[in-house]
């Protein structure tokens, strides 16, 4: 199979723990050819001669080598790169990092575009647009911690004044950014509501504080519909509230629960159908807090720790869904 991948710069992977790689590293080792480019390297153009109204890609074809640090080989030196269609590969995997911003939207929309012209692209670009990572927890209120969105800081105060000891986001961050945690005292609760709704021009999220995330927010993966048996425990390290690895978190794989098992099953059996492929429920306790579809991670720390091979699942879901 030929398989494009739609990412970040290449260059900026830190292979030993970086979920695309090692779905390519997977890929190769399966003899899939493997391309790249990122999403402003996309293109479509109506009557012209180079795209023929197609959605195109200006793209790599890489090998990857083992080694380090030059991990890869493209076929294509310095500034050039192959213009292609993107019908024209087996699947298109989106694994564009977040934030999901404006830039990411049209990327979308012409990778939308690329499917009406006979492309396969996962994880279905309308699922991506419909799907706001804090955003669609909402859908599954029976697994989820008391929440609110708005912009208004009569609502925010009003929800904490109800649950004493609250986490206020962002609804575009990442990587733990711009989390905020407000206790009982409410101690700084406006000047954080300042910071994140912007005189009242931006919406956030406010959830009632789950005290079981001293024992991790956990990522659980699940992979067309079935969660993969492990997940990966983010624990918050030196007093910290956040449990992301990129905010210092430490992840401990360990078999998923009962509990965990049964909720992804039945957020996978809903949104599997929908285009979602790949997705990376992040739960607390037995609350899920996320539902992450745009690059879910941690393949690497789950096959390090649990011998669990994440990303041969998932390339086995990926070649039956492409297979005739």
């Amino acid at each position: 199979m030929n398989l494009l991948f739609v990412a970040d710069p290449i260059e900026s992977f830190v292979i030993y723990k970086d979920t695309t790689f090692a779905m390519m590293r997977e890929a190769q080792a399966r003899g899939h050819r493997i391309s790249v480019c990122e999403p402003k390297d996309l293109h479509w153009s109506a009557h012209s001669a180079r795209s023929a109204g197609l959605v195109t890609g200006a793209v790599r074809d890489i090998t990857l080598t083992g080694e380090k640090p030059q991990w890869f080989r493209a076929e294509q030196a310095g500034s050039e790169r192959r213009q292609a269609a993107l019908r024209d590969f087996d699947a298109v995997l989106m694994r564009k990092d977040p934030p999901f911003d404006s830039e990411f939207f049209y990327c979308t929309h012409l990778l939308s575009q690329a499917e009406r012209e006979g492309a396969r692209v996962f994880n279905k670009p309308q699922a991506l647009r419909e799907h706001s990572e804090k955003l669609a927890i909402l859908e599954f209120e029976q697994f989820i911690a008391p929440t609110l969105v708005t912009r208004r800081e009569a609502d925010v105060r009003a929800f904490h004044a109800e649950h004493k000891d609250v986490i206020l986001k962002p609804l575009d961050g990442m990587g733990g950014m711009g989390i905020f945690r407000v206790g009982a005292d409410g101690l700084n609760l406006g000047s954080i509501i300042d910071t994140l709704n912007q005189g009242g021009t931006q919406t956030l999220m406010v959830q009632k504080f789950l005290p079981e995330i001293a024992a991790g927010d956990k990522r659980v993966l699940i992979i067309d519909g079935e969660p993969v048996p492990f997940c990966l425990a983010r624990i918050p390290q030196g007093g910290e509230v956040r449990g992301n690895l990129a905010a210092g978190g430490k992840g401990v794989a360990q078999p998923v629960t009962e509990a965990d098992m049964a909720t992804a099953r039945a957020i996978g059996k809903v949104l599997a159908p929908r285009g979602l492929l790949l997705i990376g429920l992040d739960i607390i306790g037995t609350k899920v807090t996320e539902i992450n579809v745009t690059s879910p991670t941690c393949f690497q720390e789950i096959n390090d720790q649990m011998q669990c091979n994440v990303a041969a699942l998932y390339l086995d879901a990926l070649e039956r869904k492409i297979k005739p």
